[in-house]
């Protein structure tokens, strides 16, 4: 049976799952994503290289780092990962500017018990000052590494697009409209967009309606405005985009909340 099983504390979701033959969509994440395999071998493209995280791997992902995930065979994975609004990660750190992981995959002991102890404790649900020492542990691990560099800011024309696709989620995105906004051609944007950030615009309009859709559930535990609020059809569609990125459907997401952490079943019901 696949498991997935999220909870949140101190602005930091931790998941523990476990499938063999779902997979993920191609998608990215607005925050600091940090993992670790615990079984089988997770295999997923990055920046357009096969990756692959063995036993004891620390996975490393940067805010709106494209990526898909599946299991190596049929024996499956199980892994744990920890999602840190980059604010928060950036504020702990002491940086002013977003810095990026200089390696998708590390196999560092240390760095692997400190995500292992804050997912555990984020998903057992231990106090929240816990929580947040356990954070700072794991963020000073970057401080005296080399396992963070300088960030490439997107540029002026691509920073715009993405403005612009933010502000208008809940309408169907309009190329044209961006094109003419940029004085840019559409085809010529659309190979401009895909060679700066990994994904198509509307991959990342996607991603973006259901990220957002997945913060208003948080705030207000209520599924339907975010169907309405993020532009979705119905249940049915929000579920399908939302269940490609997260494993669970938005409705078992917002039962989750309530719950302690959630264990879907395969199929999602």
């Amino acid at each position: 049976m696949d498991r997935f099983i999220y909870k949140k504390s101190t602005d930091v979701t931790a998941l523990s799952a476990s499938f063999a033959d779902f997979k993920y969509k191609k998608h990215s994440h607005r925050e600091y994503a940090l993992g670790v395999t615990l079984r089988g071998i997770q295999q997923y493209i990055l920046d357009g290289s096969q990756q692959s995280s063995y036993q004891n791997g620390v996975m490393l992902f940067n805010p709106e780092q494209p990526h898909d995930g599946m299991a190596h065979d049929k024996t499956g994975i199980d892994y744990v990962m920890v999602y840190i609004e980059p604010k928060l990660f950036l504020e702990i750190l002491e940086k002013k500017e977003i810095v990026r992981f200089s390696s998708p995959i590390v196999y560092n002991y240390r760095l692997q018990q400190k995500i292992l102890n804050l997912s555990c404790a984020i998903l057992g649900g231990k106090a929240e000052a816990l929580c947040s020492e356990l954070l700072l542990s794991l963020a000073d691990s970057f401080t005296q590494s080399n396992l963070l560099m300088s960030y490439r800011k997107d540029n002026d024309l691509t920073r715009k697009a993405k403005d612009m696709i933010h502000s208008s989620l809940e309408n169907v995105l309009r190329l044209d409209d961006i094109c003419r906004e940029l004085d840019i051609s559409k085809f010529k944007f659309i190979r401009m967009f895909k060679a700066g950030t990994g994904i198509s615009p509307y991959q990342y309009f996607l991603n973006c309606r259901v990220e957002l859709a997945k913060q208003l559930i948080e705030k207000n535990k209520d599924v339907y405005s975010a169907i309405a609020e993020c532009g979705f059809v119905d249940l049915t569609h929000l579920n399908k985009h939302f269940k490609s990125i997260y494993g669970i459907t938005a409705f078992e997401y917002m039962s989750s909340l309530s719950q302690g952490g959630l264990v879907s079943s395969r199929d999602g019901r």
